[in-house]
């Protein structure tokens, strides 16, 4: 990836470092890679002023002039970079400057660390100045200014010490691109507190520093940071104990507020709606940021609204989701306003780390105390080397004109002794006048205020109490010494020398019986001589001078001959008196004339207040003080601004002239740096001193007022020991201002109990008693001022962090106040203020106990050790660990087990159980942590210390007296009349006429039933599988709550390098297997104690054991190949053994199915550590490592949760489920009882009742009636089962372990899902494993025969007119393109009317679980292994017409999916998009509309095609099919062709009989007609036939219809002769109708029947006799 970082704001502020931490790296395209890198830019000084003229001119708002481009050097350090995608990569970075480029070094890893440094030039014209200069905002002019009360818990030395104030570059004194300013104190050296520690004597005269600078106008920014933190801090304390919250919101632990608890409360009635931000606060415009909650308080946004129906409650949630930082909310690139303020140390020529200061904490804001820093104006601490600030103390008072010290320039008067007598004529090289460093200066007559100023007062001395005090200030024992000196004589004896008394340096000193004992000290013992050290019996040392009467260099114990010199220490011991003023004495002796001078006896030599024998040089302090001469708003100490350069203009002369810095526009020239140089030295400013605290309102009192401190030291926690060693000799030194005390070494401990009191009287502190202040101890510990002796309250024992060198180094116990000895005094020995008194110390005489009111309560406790053994320790020095042993210690008691014999063959302890007996406090924040330490036994008794380890919050090892260690019991059944009242919820009892076919599923059910119906996947499932499920853990079993981490039995403690963590993930050396137990004892002897815990262990030997692994599938694992894919496989390591192979993988992604079981041998626990590797398949070896897991086997067996091998819900004698595991489960259920300390159970004589811990449970509590599942145990070994699934055990289960590479640490590499049996070769063979072998698919052959088509849209138009079509079918399965098969062509069908007779042929591979297809293949042609591709069995028919010269045209689409196949019509006119419901029941179709051909195998009828146009189906023909499935061995046995080719069997397919219908109308025209008018008019044609010979009939019934008349006795003629005419016409048409031939007569004539008479009455259709007769009589006439 790469990045750009502008250099504009560098160009901008030279000064001011660019600091980019977490660049984000971008791709080619821009996008972002994820990776990160670190920098930082900065601008190298060229040795010139430039810079700063330029940057002077800017803040003046003076335009620059235009001038050539000109090269501005530019230092980057390239730092770091995180998280680089990649596997084994070797970074490289690439800086590029312009034209210049930088290389750095090659690394290695994702997280490389450079630390290099590259360098370029680019350059900038004035255009390019004036421009940016537009673009910028406004700048403004800001002085920072800093009051020195105290420094201490110094180091010695022996050069003078100064401090100085810097931001950016501005008041650093040794860069030379900003001018000077009054930023450092004066030098001085630091004194010895009498203890350990050094301090700066400035006690009532402190030292002011001020730096003024032009920066960017943050002031807006800065006062909604400092307005956020206000508001908070005003808020905390209110919400700690805010009164009755609500049930659902209650605190996680009683002893920590609502701000400590991390645990979210499970609340679902308060609403999420977002809270408006509180009252007073404005929206400020700027950059937007991303609010983040913090981790506590992310998982309890439901719970905010209705917790805070306080005020202060909504505020302060509100505040919560506010960043800590608001400037860390921009963009990386995003640059702070102004730099941190930085406070350094310095010593010449050394210097110490300076802590750093936000520069938004000490701003001084116009809109209130508020908007103002959180360190504005308020007394603060900063560790020299650390950069932590402890919280502020006093009250903030900014710096105003009235306020602020005025400054004084200092010059020292220098004289030497000259014959006996001091004169003001120094030697050459040793000016008269200097400043504090010894270098020349003015004389003080010839100083001159600067402009705008004037001198208030003459030159005065300055006494030198305010730096050099007695060495034994403030200390209540002095050890005074001298030493006697002795010269060898010229007989070779030894007499006294020519200066008999000196100190340790050489310089001569009164005698011993000379030295008096100052007022209010005694002298406790006489004079007496160290015989201590490296010196004779008598205590002599002797050396060598090089000239007579100079001290020897080097002194020796034993004497020689040349020896010349000799020397002893006599030593006598003072104390000061009881009832004097020790501060006072010190500090007032010097008040006199003749204190003014300070002494030294060489120059460049320490100074000190008293003269001694021997001085030659002597020199005092002179100073006047200036006040501006115009009143102004701005501070005094800000206005010697500008005041060097505007004087050196107006007075040339140098020795006229006061130089102060300035930072104005106009550059002071050579010269004046030489005269800046020679006259105020390396501070360049004068001097600025606060004289007794000018900060506070109140007059300052005239002395100091004296305190005493109270330190009570309870014990240490947590402590890292230094360096490689394993243990501490911990003392603790307590520094408050100058003084400084230590409580006694406990030596081998690091977790000290000192219970020491540590009192400080007489402490002189300067300032207003009155006020508030907040004092530090060590920057930790802030003792609690009371003032009023009366209201004290005893204080609270406390944990303050320990900073070490590498981190945080423990946590110290204690409580501190500072009491106002005024009051006390008097009073401590005689108890008049209520104030508990000491309790002398029973460990060192002399020394105080904690009160009991402050002491913690101790209670007799045991602490039960069950020390199991050691696993996998690695020596040092390579060493191999041959005998380790286990010392334990806690509250001050050490343990100590006895070693291993034989690490090799068993790392288990010889005795496991031990008991120890101590006193610990009652609160649970006070007791101490227990330290574990591993010691190896080598030759000739060394016992080194292999690994270390520190178990902390014990409260988890607590346990009540008579409790009972068992896991949760299981829930009885209820007694009572009504048997059926279980507490297991049964299964409804399957229905009867399901019986045959759940019992059909359950001979086709398998393990992945079980898996898919357990995933939710229930299409892949069989049904029944409810019964035996399968829990699913998302998780690592260890990580399962209900299961403690495995870890009930003993947990796992890892042990880690002697000497504290070494970086930020240290690596264990090894694992200490243990359990604690801590629980209270009977303060009365006479009472029992309670029974021991660890008593029912298992046995300690190694033993083998048959391990099953069952790997099942991998999750989201991470890619390895270009194709964003990888080719993973298995490979299962246990000790030295390795299971797995290579050409078992899974091509090609990233969730594989492994489906495989290993089995493996192992001893636990000598090799108890599973790894399961994930490896990706490369064409050439070696392979890459996916990922790794590591299952702990010990855990596993010796958990009381039944790890080892899970519970199936079921139990079988038979079949996929069939019992597994060694013991049957009445055998697993007492092997339960005995290890939980129970009574065996007993069992009824038929199985179906059994009595176990206290309850019975009967078979029909968790069984109704039979069991309808395949080979069911005996009822004894189901209900054990039954009764040991409600005891919450290990179910059958399956976990899903994470994945992690070594190469990326701590990043997921994917997951695997699996499950581990481990099966102890003492119990006897297990049972069969369980078969997970991935499904596997079974070959079947589709065969389709397309007989015929209907009604099938026709594409083209022949000659005549008529719609027809070249009509063929195509056919494949889904995924089986390349399988395509078609038939022939029936041309020029008319209607859409085809006929085929053709056989279509599939070969398929199909999962029946699944109810899919199985298609293996390759993504490309250069693939080399094939993927598998499930796809539903679905064929695929469609019509086409087939064309000569354009391309065919698609008629229609028939897709038939085989697993739910509609079912087909069995003539075509009932075939349909929609089956047709007829209204008669012969009609109706039996069965459900979906069938599945897997069950049915062969299926013939209609199914329509279709047609999509516009998003809807249309029925575009039919199709007449056969369907039918055949295995691959039905296959074999009827073998049939494609098409109608041989073997054309099953069915036989003949030849179809298409009619030819072109070209008939010569050869046949009544076909043609046939085909032209019958099929296309047949239904007009048949509906006008019909009609017509209805038509007929209807006319033949009229006509033949009688007629009924009367019978009238005498007819009229006419109607005879019309009757007669009917008659006629009737008997001739049934004459045609019948036929014109009549019966013969007798003589074979035809028979005519004469005319009947008039009076006849005929009947048509009568056949007349020839006698005249009828079927009935004739009538008469």
């Amino acid at each position: 990836g790469a990045t750009t970082v502008p250099l504009r704001c560098l160009a901008e502020d030279p000064g001011l470092p660019l600091d980019l931490g977490q660049l984000p790296l971008r791709d080619p395209q821009g996008h972002p890679t994820g990776a990160t890198i670190s920098l930082r830019c900065s601008y190298v000084p060229p040795g010139q002023v430039a810079a700063g003229n330029a940057t002077s001119q800017r803040s003046e708002g003076m335009a620059p002039s235009l001038s050539p481009p000109r090269p501005t050097p530019v230092r980057v350090r390239v730092l770091e970079g995180h998280q680089l995608q990649g596997s084994a990569i070797k970074p490289v970075v690439t800086v590029l400057i312009g034209e210049q480029r930088f290389r750095s070094r090659i690394r290695a890893g994702n997280n490389p660390y450079y630390n290099e440094v590259a360098g370029g030039l680019f350059g900038f014209s004035g255009g390019d100045f004036l421009l940016l200069q537009r673009l910028l905002p406004r700048r403004h002019r800001l002085g920072l200014c800093a009051v020195f009360y105290s420094a201490t818990m110094l180091s010695p030395m022996s050069e003078p010490l100064r401090f100085e104030l810097s931001i950016g570059n501005h008041g650093d004194t040794g860069d030379t691109t900003c001018h000077p300013a009054a930023s450092a104190t004066p030098q001085g050296h630091p004194l010895f507190d009498g203890n350990r520690y050094y301090y700066m004597p400035w006690h009532d005269s402190k030292p002011v520093v001020a730096v003024t600078s032009t920066w960017e106008d943050a002031g807006q920014r800065w006062d909604g940071q400092n307005l956020l933190h206000s508001v908070g801090e005003r808020l905390h304390p209110h919400v700690l104990s805010p009164g009755p919250p609500c049930p659902c919101c209650r605190p996680s632990t009683p002893k920590h507020g609502w701000t400590r608890s991390c645990a979210p409360p499970a609340c679902t009635s308060c609403s999420t709606s977002p809270r408006p931000p509180p009252p007073g606060l404005r929206a400020r415009p700027g950059p937007r940021c991303s609010l983040r909650p913090r981790p506590g308080w992310a998982a309890w946004p439901r719970c905010r609204p209705r917790c805070g129906e306080s005020p202060i409650l909504r505020a302060f949630f509100w505040l919560l989701d506010v960043p800590p930082s608001i400037p860390s909310c921009s963009a990386p690139s995003r640059r702070p306003a102004c730099p941190t303020c930085c406070c350094g140390c310095g010593a010449v020529p050394a210097a110490w780390p300076a802590p750093r200061v936000p520069a938004h904490r000490l701003a001084c804001s116009p809109h209130g105390p508020a908007a103002c820093g959180r360190l504005c104006g308020r007394t603060h601490t900063l560790l020299l080397g650390v950069g932590r600030r402890a919280a502020p103390g006093a009250p903030p008072c900014p710096l105003s004109a009235s306020s602020t010290p005025p400054p004084y320039p200092v010059r020292y008067e220098n004289q030497m002794k000259i014959l006996g007598k001091w004169s003001g004529r120094t030697l050459p090289g040793h000016p008269s006048f200097s400043d504090v460093a010894g270098r020349a200066g003015l004389p003080r007559e010839r100083i001159r205020p600067p402009k705008g100023w004037r001198w208030d007062g003459p030159w005065a001395v300055e006494p030198p109490r305010r730096l050099l005090p007695a060495p034994e200030a403030g200390m209540d024992e002095v050890l005074e010494e001298v030493y006697e000196n002795q010269s060898r004589q010229r007989g070779g004896e030894w007499g006294p020398a020519a200066v008999p008394s000196t100190d340790v340096a050489g310089t001569a000193v009164p005698p011993k019986e000379e030295v008096a004992c100052p007022q209010g000290w005694h002298v406790t013992d006489d004079w007496r001589v160290e015989v201590t050290g490296a010196v004779d019996e008598a205590g002599w040392e002797y050396g060598v001078s090089v000239e007579a009467g100079d001290p020897s260099t080097a002194w020796h114990p034993k004497e020689e001959m040349y020896h010349t010199q000799r020397r002893r220490r006599w030593l006598r011991t003072r104390r000061r008196d009881s009832g004097a003023q020790g501060w006072e004495q010190d500090w007032h002796r010097w008040s006199g004339k003749e204190g003014v001078w300070e002494y030294a006896s060489l120059w460049g030599g320490r100074f000190h207040p008293r003269r001694r024998a021997g001085d030659v040089c002597r020199r005092r302090c002179w100073h006047r003080l200036m006040v501006p001469e115009l009143s102004s708003s701005v501070a005094a100490i800000f206005l010697l601004e500008g005041t060097s350069a505007s004087r050196w203009q107006q007075h040339p002369k140098a020795e006229d002239t006061l130089s102060t810095p300035c930072l104005s526009s106009s550059a002071p020239s050579r010269v004046s740096h030489r005269v800046l140089g020679e006259d105020l030295g390396v501070q360049g400013s004068p001097t600025l001193t606060l004289t007794q605290d000018p900060l506070t309102s109140l007059p300052p009192p005239a002395e100091p007022s004296s305190f005493q401190l109270r330190c009570y030291l309870f014990q240490a926690l947590e402590l890292k020991p230094h360096g490689t060693r394993t243990t501490a000799d911990p003392v603790a030194h307590v520094s408050f201002v100058h003084v400084s005390q230590s409580t006694r070494v406990l030596p081998g401990t690091l977790d000290p109990v000192w219970d020491q009191a540590l009192l400080f009287h007489r402490v002189p502190l300067y300032g207003d008693p009155r006020v508030q202040w907040g004092f530090l101890g060590r920057s930790v510990c802030t003792p609690k001022v009371w003032l009023d002796v009366g209201r004290q309250k005893p204080p609270r024992l406390q944990r303050y962090p320990l900073e070490g060198p590498g981190g945080p180094a423990g946590e110290l116990l204690a409580a501190f106040e500072l009491l106002h000895e005024a009051e006390v005094r008097g009073g401590w020995q005689g108890g008049a203020w209520g104030l508990p008194e000491p309790v002398p110390s029973i460990h060192v005489p002399g020394t105080f106990s904690i009160p009991p009111g402050i002491r913690p309560v101790l209670r007799l406790m045991a602490l039960e050790v069950l020390a199991w053994g050691l696993r996998g320790l690695r020596g040092r020095s390579l060493l191999p660990v041959r005998a380790p042993s286990l010392e334990v210690q806690c509250g001050g008691q050490i343990l100590r087990i006895p070693p291993i014999t034989n690490l090799a063959t068993n790392p288990n302890f010889p005795i496991n159980a031990f008991l120890l007996t101590l006193h610990l406090p009652v609160e649970e924040e006070y007791v101490p942590p227990i330290r574990l330490r591993v010691l190896d036994t080598q030759g000739f008794g060394y016992r080194p210390h292999v690994g270390q380890a520190c178990v902390q919050d014990l409260a988890r090892f607590r346990r009540e007296p008579d409790g009972e260690e068992q896991l949760p019991r299981p829930r009885v059944p209820v007694p009572g009349p009504n048997p059926g009242t279980t507490l297991v919820i049964l299964p409804h009892p399957a229905a009867p006429q399901d019986t045959e076919r759940e019992e059909e599923d359950e001979e086709e059910g398998d393990w992945w039933s079980k898996f898919y119906m357990a995933m939710g996947d229930t299409a892949k499932s069989h049904r029944r599988t409810h019964r035996d499920s399968l829990k699913v853990y998302g998780c690592e079993l260890e990580a399962v709550p209900q299961f403690e981490g495995l870890q009930d039995f003993c947990q796992t403690f890892p042990l880690y390098q002697p000497g504290g963590h070494q970086g930020d993930d240290p690596v264990p050396v090894g694992e200490f297997k243990g359990l604690f137990c801590l629980y209270p004892l009977p303060e009365d002897p006479g009472v029992p104690p309670p029974p021991r815990h660890f008593q029912e262990l298992p046995p300690s030997q190694p033993q083998q054991c048959l391990v099953r692994v069952y790997i099942v599938r991998a999750l989201d694992l991470s890619p390895r190949d270009r194709n964003g894919m990888c080719d993973p496989y298995v490979r299962v390591s246990l000790g030295s053994k390795t299971l797995g192979q290579r050409d078992q993988y899974v091509p090609n992604t990233v969730e594989p199915v492994f489906g495989r079981m290993f089995e493996v041998m192992g001893t636990v626990p000598l090799e108890k550590d599973l790894r399961v590797s994930l490896l990706d398949h490369d064409l050439l070896p070696p392979d890459q490592e996916i990922g790794s897991t590591t299952i702990d086997l010990e855990n596993r067996l010796l958990s009381r949760f039944r790890a080892h091998c899970g519970l199936p819900p079921l139990y079988r004698t038979a079949g996929p489920g069939r019992w597994r595991d060694q013991l049957s489960p009445s055998r697993a259920l007492e092997h339960l009882a005995h290890t939980r300390g129970l009574q065996a159970p007993e069992f009824s004589a038929e199985g179906t009742a059994v009595t176990f811990g206290g309850s019975t449970f009967l078979l029909s509590h968790f069984e109704r009636g039979p069991p309808t599942y395949r080979h069911p145990g005996a009822p004894r070994e189901r209900l054990a089962l039954h009764v040991l699934r409600a005891w919450n055990l290990v179910p059958e289960h399956l976990e899903t372990r994470t994945l992690y590479n070594s190469a990326q640490p701590g990043l997921e590499q994917g997951k695997v899902q699996m499950w581990v049996d481990i099966f102890p070769a003492s119990l006897g063979p297990p049972g069969p494993p369980v078969d997970i072998t991935p499904r596997q698919p079974q070959s079947y052959e589709l065969r389709c025969v397309v007989w015929n088509t209907r009604d099938v849209e026709p594409g083209d138009i022949n000659a005549a007119g008529q719609r027809m079509s070249d009509i063929y079918v195509t056919g494949w399965l889904d995924g089986l393109e390349e399988q395509k098969q078609r038939t022939d062509v029936h041309y020029r069908a008319l209607q859409g009317d085809g006929s085929f007779h053709w056989r279509f042929v599939f070969p398929f591979q199909y999962l029946a679980a699944e109810r899919r297809c199985v298609l293996p293949q390759k993504e490309h042609f250069w693939s080399l292994d094939e993927t598998v591709l499930k796809v539903p069995p679905k064929l695929i028919l469609q019509v086409w017409d087939n064309d000569k010269f354009s391309a065919d045209d698609f008629l229609g689409v028939l897709e038939l999916e085989l697993t739910r196949l509609p079912r087909p019509a069995q003539r075509p006119q009932d075939c349909a998009l929609k089956p047709r419901l007829s209204p008669w029941p012969w009609g109706r179709i039996g069965g459900p509309p979906h069938f599945s051909l897997f069950r049915q195998k062969q299926a013939r009828g209609w199914w329509p095609c279709v047609v999509h146009e516009g998003g809807t189906r249309r029925m575009a023909g039919k199709l007449e099919l056969s369907l039918e499935l055949l295995s691959e061995k039905e296959a074999e046995e009827r073998p049939a062709g494609k098409g109608r080719e041989e073997p054309n069997a099953y069915p036989t397919l003949q030849p179809p009989v298409r009619p030819d219908s072109s070209f008939l109308w010569l050869r046949a025209p009544l076909r043609a007609l046939r085909y032209a008018v019958w099929q296309r008019h047949r239904c007009r044609i048949t509906v006008t036939l019909a009609l017509l010979l209805l038509l007929l009939l209807l006319l033949n019934f009229i006509y033949s219809a009688p007629v009924s008349t009367e019978d009238p006795q005498t007819p009229s003629p006419a109607a005879h002769r019309a009757l007669t005419h009917k008659q006629s016409a009737a008997i001739q048409l049934c004459s045609e109708l019948l036929g014109s031939h009549r019966p013969p007569g007798p003589g074979g004539t035809p028979c005519h029947h004469p005319p009947p008479p008039k009076s006849m009455r005929v009947a048509a259709g009568t056949q007349c006799s020839p006698r005249g007769e009828s079927g009935r009589a004739a009538p008469s006439p």
